[in-house]
Parts: C-alpha cells; structure tokens; sequence
C-alpha cells in the first residue's frame, strides 16, 4: 500500500491503489503570527473537521518551500496543491489582477470589499484558470503605507532619490517612480537585511506585516499614505483541484469562505495592535495628507484610460 504523502500533493496517482487520507500542500512567505496565516491554520482545521479527517492541509510558511513566484509556478505545475500570494506577484501571470494594484483605487476598506466579495472579485478569482491558477478567496492585506529608515516624507517631493522596496509587480515600479522615488524590487525574505544594509531607504507595506516583519527596529518613520490596498490572494492548482472529489471541493471551498470571514476579525485586531506596537518601539507615525500623493500618480490613470484594465478600475470607482 502507498502512503499518500508520497504520492504529490493530491490524487490518484500510478501504483497507489488505496489511499486513507488526501493531503494537500500549502505554502506561503509569511510568519505565523501573521494573521493570515492563522486564517489558513482555521481553514485547515475546519476541512479536517468537515472531511473526518479524510483530507489534509498540511502548511508550510515562512517561504519553507520558496517565495510567491516560485509557489505560484510550483501550482502551475501541480509540485504544489495550494499558496498564498499578495495579489502583486499575480500580475505577470493574470495581466487583470493589476487592476487592483491602482493607487488610490479604493475610496477605504469598505469599499474595498465590496468589490472583493461582489462579482468584480469572483471575476478575478476566476481569471486565472486558463493558467492553472484557481483562486479560492482574497485576504484582507489592509492599506500600504510607506516605511523608511533615516528620513521622514511628508510629500511626494521627500522621496525623491529614496530607493524604496517593491513587491515583483510592474504597477508598484511605475507607482513609486511615479511618486519620484526609485523601485526596487526585492523578495519579501531579504527585506530585513537590505534595509539593514542600506541597499535601500525604506519600503511600504502593512502594519502587521510591518510589525511581525521586525522592520520597524531599523525604520524608524511610518508614513500612512495607505496608496494601495492589495489583498492577499489564497490560490490552488488548477490540476490538482481537477483531481479532488466534488465532495472535497464543496467542503475545501466552504472551510476557504468561513476562514475569510475569521481573517477579517483577525486582521482588524492585529492591525490596531500593530500599529500601538511600533508607535511604542520609537516608529514616529506620520499622517500626510494623501492629496498631493493621490495627483502625483494620476498619470498611471491616464495611461490605463481606456484600457481593459482602466475600464474596471472605473467600475470598481462607481461600487458605492
């Protein structure tokens, strides 16, 4: 008889003739006091309750298995069953997911999930199956803000000559070059060192991840511009959900929509929590006015105007 772990991530593979348990692979770059992470932790939880144990996910955080790239071909290629991804990195391999990485798209976080939750979010959860990438759920990531160790910004003006960390997506390049400063893409796992280092001035993010990324120890300014708000996107292989049974499919999606609405909570209460913590560490929090930021990236909007993407970015405007 052969030990499903053994055979991939998940199915009936050559050879093994019986199996008692399907077990699911699910990797992703963040630490696990993330709240994000606990919400997967939830999720696999209740499909263990929901299945009697017949299937598992078994999680493996803090980049074990690669950075959000690399898990994300790893679905492609049915090496994994399922990651956790910034809706960032999707860009390159769902070009409309850049609709979402706009400045100043959503009007706050209400308005934000109104559109995740309605059909323009099914929309772009769905975008990626004719690339085996089938999304599950978005994650409440908050608003990004930007962080920088030895100069405070208060304008757009101030991070001219800065050198500020981007995620691997072509829309947060042309955002910060747009606001004067100049994108550097670096992975997630080798922020801390760069900042360290110097390789460069600060970076933008949430506060939770701000916080449980321990970059506050090295920048001491937080600058809650709140430009973006991209969710975290929970995604499976195309094949290998192909591969699971109807009933595993209903329960893996059930426990994915109840951990959404536990992340949520989870998230508002880290988030607060967050932000006290770093304002304790000595992080001096600075409330620009998001005016001039928001004028200094219209012309993203122009050159997206008229475009399948300026279009549903329009529409997600008119979400009220």
């Amino acid at each position: 008889m052969c030990v499903m772990v053994m055979c991939l991530s998940i199915g009936s593979l050559p050879g093994c003739a019986k199996k008692d348990v399907e077990v699911l692979k699910l990797a992703h770059g963040l630490d696990t006091t993330h709240p994000v992470h606990k919400a997967m932790v939830f999720m696999a939880e209740k499909v263990r309750e929901k299945s009697g144990g017949k299937l598992r996910i078994d999680i493996y955080p803090s980049e074990t298995l690669g950075n959000e790239k690399e898990c994300i071909e790893q679905l492609q290629m049915g090496a994994l069953a399922m990651t956790k991804t910034s809706s960032a990195p999707l860009e390159s391999f769902v070009p409309i997911m850049k609709v979402l990485a706009m400045p100043y798209l959503f009007k706050d976080s209400e308005h934000c999930w109104k559109t995740l939750l309605g059909p323009i979010g099914k929309e772009l959860l769905a975008a990626g199956e004719t690339v085996g990438l089938r999304g599950l759920c978005f994650y409440d990531a908050g608003a990004r803000s930007f962080y920088t160790t030895n100069r405070p910004v208060s304008t757009p003006a101030d991070l001219s000559g800065m050198k500020i960390r981007v995620q691997q997506s072509s829309m947060a390049i042309e955002m910060i070059q747009a606001m004067g400063a100049s994108a550097t893409p670096i992975a997630w796992g080798e922020l801390y060192t760069s900042l360290q280092q110097g390789v460069v001035d600060g970076a933008e993010n949430n506060p939770p991840s701000f916080d449980t990324s321990m970059h506050y120890e090295i920048c001491k300014y937080y600058i809650l511009d709140e430009h973006t708000r991209l969710p975290d996107v929970l995604l499976a292989s195309t094949a290998i959900w192909k591969r699971l049974s109807p009933e595993f499919q209903k329960i893996l999606q059930e426990a994915v929509d109840e951990s959404v609405t536990y992340q949520r909570k989870l998230w508002a209460e880290k988030e607060k929590d967050s932000l006290e913590k770093v304002k304790n560490a000595g992080v001096k929090m600075i409330h620009p006015d998001k005016e001039p930021f928001r004028k200094a990236v219209q012309s993203m909007w122009e050159e997206y105007e008229g475009t399948e993407i300026g279009r549903l970015a329009e529409k997600i405007q008119e979400i009220r």
